[in-house]
């Protein structure tokens, strides 16, 4: 069952909304403003977010900026009564993923955010687990404040287990990221996540990157995550 959040401050029909999406099965909470719904999204997990533009004390575009700059990767449906150009290039500046603009049809509102629950965000700009940090936007990672160096392939295996993580991800799913259709022999991932685990666990005490029996390899730090074994 898909959980959403709505930060709508046209009480009428944030309500509306509420109860159709409640009879199509999801759940959403409400929220009045954006400083409101900056306090749900930290204390809750959402699947998607439906965010009003024009609202008091923090507005959408606000609200989303704060989220990616945080490191926030759920997907965001800006909700707006603007249809300028100009306006919808702000919001996918802020880091929105979709826009619907009022007034629409609810059976679009529930196809737009069933197709944004099935994948992550990529308007994301900074991934982090533990002292691990990915900087998308400047194309820079460290740990602990010490800068990586990291060849194009690590990268790539890098940023799909930080989307990932605490989850793990399959060699499958790793080569998709990394190679695309064209997949080489096994032993090239072996290697390259030889490199990665020296380049993001080598110099520190904590290892964050663990192979996971059967389940592939997941970046998370010691305590966190699956139950699968580990080692």
């Amino acid at each position: 069952m898909l959980k959403l959040l709505l930060v709508e401050d046209d009480l009428d029909l944030a309500q509306t909304l509420v109860q159709y999406l409640e009879l199509e099965g999801m759940i959403c909470d409400h929220a009045s403003n954006g400083i409101a719904g900056l306090n749900l999204i930290n204390s809750n997990s959402y699947d998607v977010l439906l965010l009003d533009i024009n609202m008091p004390r923090l507005d959408g575009l606000g609200l989303c900026q704060r989220l990616r700059a945080q490191g926030n990767d759920t997907p965001i449906l800006m909700l707006t009564a603007r249809d300028q150009l100009d306006d919808k290039l702000e919001g996918f500046r802020a880091g929105t993923d979709d826009y619907l603009v009022k007034p629409f049809e609810m059976a679009e509102l529930v196809v737009r955010v069933t197709a944004l629950s099935r994948r992550r965000s990529g308007q994301v700009q900074k991934l982090t687990c533990g002292g691990l940090e990915m900087n998308l936007s400047e194309h820079s990672a460290s740990r602990d404040g010490r800068t990586l160096k990291l060849s194009p392939t690590s990268w790539r295996l890098l940023e799909c287990l930080m989307r990932a993580s605490p989850a793990p991800v399959s060699r499958e799913n790793l080569m998709d990221a990394v190679w695309g259709d064209d997949h080489p022999d096994s032993n090239s991932l072996k290697v390259h996540i030889f490199n990665l685990r020296k380049s993001i666990d080598g110099p520190f005490e904590e290892p964050l990157l663990h192979t996971i029996t059967g389940a592939g390899f997941a970046l998370k730090q010691a305590g966190t995550g699956t139950n699968n074994h580990e080692h």
